[in-house]
């Protein structure tokens, strides 16, 4: 199995490790992929989100760190962007200047007209935000925590879901609400159904056990049924902030998807580059283009070239599941 984690802080947001450790600690635990995912509300920041000013440094260093180390593992560069109803939404056109591999769109914040909180933060906070914009209703706030998420993928564009009932992690000590009544499974299947509207790949988070928040992964054993139910795709991410915590309860998250449903898939992945012909028809070294991993069109020009050979493929008997630009140009 390939081992990959999208879901990584550093430095730059509230990680403790600079993005270089993160990698060297990566290739040291045999990933494949490692994705970088900042917290960000681009233009705006909190203490924890990473400042606007500094946007540009981040992805110019992944990006640098990705090529330093391409031999030993594939570094890729996003944002986690919050939705913040009014301020907030994860989108690729806010983020487009930067160019990010890939968004995470994820909900961490509960907005009233009084004021809002964090539903991740601690149980005092999380207790406190529940009395003073909820008035104790517990329902009532869960219910607006979900309609935000759906809200999220209905308007957002973004490939993957950060931990989808992140509202989970202070229960187990607070209390708050019961997960077997109607109301609370009425609102994960209306969820579910959402995710699957938009597209969007599920994240099996395990940040919550390696933090001692929760000893379970996001989404719910029945959550992820649910998904499962609905076809949604799903990815295993720590949600780290430090080193060590990189593959923190991977293999509990595998089973957790299996017991859902999931099955696991294995395929070659065929990476090729092109590059010009002189004028003499002969191949240079001019790579065919400048784009990066999974870029569109106008910067990937291979586009067309890729369909043909997946119908050339599919002519030969061999049905490929996808194609995409590498992270190299060419």
């Amino acid at each position: 199995m390939i081992k990959t984690n999208y879901h990584t802080h550093t430095t730059y947001c509230d990680g403790v490790n600079t993005a270089e450790e993160m990698i060297q600690t990566a290739i040291e635990k045999h990933f494949s992929i490692l994705g970088f995912s900042s917290h960000s509300i681009y233009p705006f920041a909190s203490d924890w989100h990473i400042a606007p000013r500094e946007t540009e440094a981040y992805t110019e260093e992944i990006r640098s760190l990705a090529e330093k180390y391409r031999s030993k593992i594939t570094v890729l560069c996003g944002f986690e962007a919050d939705y913040i109803p009014g301020l907030s939404v994860p989108s690729k056109k806010q983020y487009e200047k930067f160019r990010p591999d890939y968004l995470i769109g994820s909900v961490h914040y509960l907005v009233t007209k009084k004021g809002n909180f964090t539903v991740d933060e601690s149980a005092e906070g999380v207790k406190n935000g529940v009395d003073v914009f909820f008035k104790g209703n517990a329902r009532k706030a869960v219910c607006e925590y979900f309609y935000a998420q759906r809200e999220m993928l209905l308007h957002g564009d973004f490939e993957i879901w950060g931990h989808p009932d992140l509202f989970r992690k202070r229960n187990g000590i607070l209390k708050l609400f019961n997960e077997s009544e109607s109301w609370y499974r009425s609102e994960l299947k209306a969820t579910a159904r959402a995710a699957k509207k938009a597209g969007v790949i599920a994240e099996i988070n395990t940040g919550a056990i390696s933090r001692g928040a929760m000893d379970d992964v996001y989404p719910s054993q029945e959550f992820l049924r649910l998904l499962a139910d609905q076809n949604v795709p799903v990815t295993v991410s720590s949600d780290a902030h430090n080193a060590e915590s990189l593959d923190c309860a991977f293999e509990r998250a595998y089973s957790s998807a299996k017991k859902a449903g999931y099955t696991f898939a294995f395929g070659a992945e065929q990476e090729f580059y092109l590059f010009l012909l002189d004028e003499n028809g002969k191949p240079t070294k001019t790579p065919y283009d400048e784009a990066g991993y999974m870029d569109l069109a106008p910067d990937d020009r291979g586009e067309n070239i890729r369909r043909e050979i997946c119908l050339t493929l599919e002519q030969m008997g061999i049905r490929p599941e996808s194609s995409h630009h590498e992270e190299g140009p060419g």
